[in-house]
């Protein structure tokens, strides 16, 4: 499991009448998801912008893998997009990707636009949720929902990474989920691998 489901804590309900389109992470299935510490901004303790960028350690970790993709990749082949990347999905399904891995053919760069993502990358890498969530079940719930919704719009991999249990989950369609631990060795894609555990502990950090 990734979650310990006996943690759990209730939340007052807030009418999404008063919450600002600009707090809504994605949508998925016409429901908001709103950024993680939305309430925060609500109250007025935090701003907009506090709450929508990546901590320290998410950022390290997409360092990590983006320049193991740059350096292997073919470029030629492939398109490397970051920064909370924008899927349209469908009708009412908005949801975005910390790295994407889309084959060229599918997603020239002169297809770019103004608009989000219509069709499904090749591979998509998640760090972390940063989706607010009333408990851990919902977490758990959350990951699994957004997973499948991927794998569903034709995405051939998804990896979580879950800095908080050290657990890397890996979703391919029509195959059984794995869970490690981060320590261990997992591929990407044939030929290229990562260890977040080894590459954490080789730089100094004390979350290796």
């Amino acid at each position: 499991m990734i979650v310990d489901k006996g943690s759990r804590r209730t939340l007052p309900r807030i009418s999404p009448k008063k919450i600002p389109a600009a707090l809504i992470y994605e949508t998925l299935d016409g429901r908001p998801i709103y950024y993680k510490g939305y309430r925060d901004v609500l109250n007025q303790l935090q701003s907009i912008e506090d709450v929508m960028g990546s901590s320290n350690l998410q950022a390290t970790i997409i360092e990590y893998f983006l320049m193991i993709l740059y350096r292997t990749l073919n470029l030629n082949q492939y398109r490397i997009l970051t920064n909370e990347v924008g899927l349209h999905l469908e009708k009412n399904s908005n949801l975005s990707g910390d790295i994407l891995i889309f084959d060229k053919t599918s997603l020239p760069i002169k297809s770019a636009d103004k608009y989000y993502i219509s069709v499904p990358p090749k591979i998509q890498i998640e760090v972390d949720v940063k989706a607010e969530m009333e408990d851990l079940v919902a977490q758990e719930s959350y990951v699994y929902s957004k997973t499948q919704k991927l794998l569903n719009f034709g995405v051939e991999k998804i990896i979580w990474v879950l800095s908080d249990n050290k657990k890397v989950l890996v979703a391919t369609p029509n195959a059984d989920w794995s869970i490690a631990d981060w320590h261990k060795e997992i591929e990407i894609m044939e030929g290229i691998g990562f260890c977040i555990g080894k590459y954490l502990r080789e730089e100094g950090s004390p979350f290796a």
